[in-house]
Parts: structure tokens; sequence; C-alpha cells
């Protein structure tokens, strides 16, 4: 692929990829990559196999926008033997996938045990972060903590990503930022990347409408008792292909060009409307792929 035939964002001309998903076609690797590359994506996220298939994506012609991290929720464990045996899984891990060219790995800050204080979880996780952060500084690599407001999750709020970063040394502790779930829980998404910037290593394609009036009827505390849910979403919210909810992303890829940004965009697709099908999961990334471009 030339640079003129690839995906880019016209603002930046940030390359736009894809994360890997877990529907059937997207389990073969080949036939992903080949379809990425006839398709002028430029890169894919992968997931924890990393070691072994970083070296397969390069292979093919295409980047890495990121890997996932080994072992997520035995980083954060009030078990120091496991906190030790996972900092030791993902020292080797990190390792082996950089020799493939994997530099972003992918987590989540979610304990092992969330109905323990947060203030508990806090201090495991900033240990366990603290003994990783040797080998990232080795290998070039970084951290990317995406903010997914799952069970207990530690960094996912302006307060807990601060609070985080405060305590790491160096710049190996960074964000992977996907506005989607800042929207979600009602925090300003421009605001937080204004703050947050010089610590986005990756970012996120990925949108998310709100629904005012079944705010106004089910509120967002509680289950709704008598209304269905949404896939990739609830009552009052769900995630869309970007272009198709709130998000402003000429703003977001205005302040990513100010701040000098390096790096990319990947389209992660969860959406009702496109996910479920192989014509549907492809024709979303595509219009994604699409829509970015011409932002």
């Amino acid at each position: 692929m030339t640079k003129s035939t690839i995906h880019q964002t016209r603002t930046g001309s940030f390359p736009i990829g894809f994360r890997k998903g877990f529907s059937e076609w997207q389990k073969d690797l080949s036939s992903v990559l080949n379809w990425a590359k006839d398709n002028h994506f430029s890169l894919v996220d992968i997931g924890r196999d990393a070691d072994s298939s970083a070296a397969l994506v390069r292979q093919a012609g295409l980047s890495i926008g990121s890997a996932d991290l080994l072992v997520w929720q035995d980083m954060i464990s009030p078990d120091a033997g496991k906190r030790r045996d996972a900092v030791a899984k993902n020292s080797d891990y990190i390792q082996a996938a950089t020799r493939g060219g994997a530099l972003n790995f992918f987590t989540v800050m979610l304990p092992e045990k969330p109905e323990l204080p947060r203030i508990e979880n806090f201090a495991f996780m900033v240990e366990s972060f603290a003994q990783l952060a040797p080998v990232l500084d080795a290998t070039g690599s970084k951290i990317v903590i995406e903010g997914w407001p799952g069970n207990g999750a530690l960094c996912c709020t302006p307060e807990g990503y601060r609070a985080f970063l405060k305590e790491m040394t160096g710049g190996s502790m960074g964000i992977n930022y996907d506005p989607s779930h800042l929207v979600r829980m009602g925090i300003d998404p421009l605001r937080f990347l204004r703050e947050f910037i010089s610590h986005v290593y990756h970012v996120h394609g990925k949108d998310t409408l709100l629904f005012p009036d079944a705010l106004y009827e089910f509120g967002n505390l509680q289950p709704a008792t008598f209304a269905m849910g949404r896939r990739f979403g609830d009552q009052v919210w769900r995630y869309t292909i970007p272009g198709h909810g709130i998000i402003s992303w000429v703003e977001i890829f205005g302040l990513l060009k100010e701040a000098s940004y390096q790096g990319a965009v990947s389209i992660e697709l969860e959406d009702e409307n496109f996910n479920g099908s192989i014509e549907g999961e492809k024709e979303g990334l595509l219009q994604s792929a699409s829509y970015l471009s011409g932002v």
C-alpha cells in the first residue's frame, strides 16, 4: 500500500486501522490481515497472543496499533504472589511481543476483587505497574489504559487517571483514548483530552448515541424494569460507529494535531446495527474509515 491509498484522517493525517474482534471471521488472522490490506487499512489492534501474532502482522506489511496485555486482573490482586507472577508473565510477554513489533499494550484497570475498598486496589495497581515499568522502558513500549467503566475499574474517570499517572514516573504509562466511554459516563471528552493529551498514545474510533427521553424515563443509576436492553448499550445510551453518535471528531483530531500526536486511530466496532454478520461488520469498518477519513 502506498501512503496515498491508505485510510487516514484528513485532520492530522493519522493512520486508520481497526481492533480485531472476536466474531468467527476475525479468528483467522491471515484472512483478517489480507482483508485489511485489500481495503486500505494500515494497522490492526491484536489480542493477548501478540508474542506470536505480532510478527505475522508486520510480515503482512501492516503496523500494530496495540496489543492486549497478557494478564490483567491479577496485576490488581490482594494476593502478593499473584501480583508478582502477573508482573513476571507480563514482562516476558512484553519482551516477546516487542520483538515482533508491538509497542502499545492495551489494558483496563479491573481489580480481581472489586468489592475491596478502592484505595486498597489502587495501591495494588500502583505497586504492580511500577514493577512493570522497567521492562517497558527497556523495550521502548507503553501501557495504554482504556477507560471502560467495568466493575471496579480504577482508571476510567479523570480522578482515577490523574491519581494513577501522578504515581508513575517516566512516560511508559499512558491512555488509550476512547471518547465513547466518557460520553456514556457524562464526562466531557474534549475537556478530558485537553487535560490528558500528553499521555494519549492510542485512540479508539468509536462513538456513543444518547437517548434523552429514555434518560428522563429511567435515569442512569437504576436498571429499567420494563424496557429491553440494547446490545452494546442500555436504555439511555449505546455505542455506534463514528459519525452515528454525538462525538465531535473534528475537534478531537484538531486537538491531537495541535499536540503533535504521533499515534493512530483504531476503529473498535461495537454497534448493534453492524455487528453480528460478516457483511455487516465489514461494512461497519468501511463506513467508519470513510467517515474518519473525511474529518
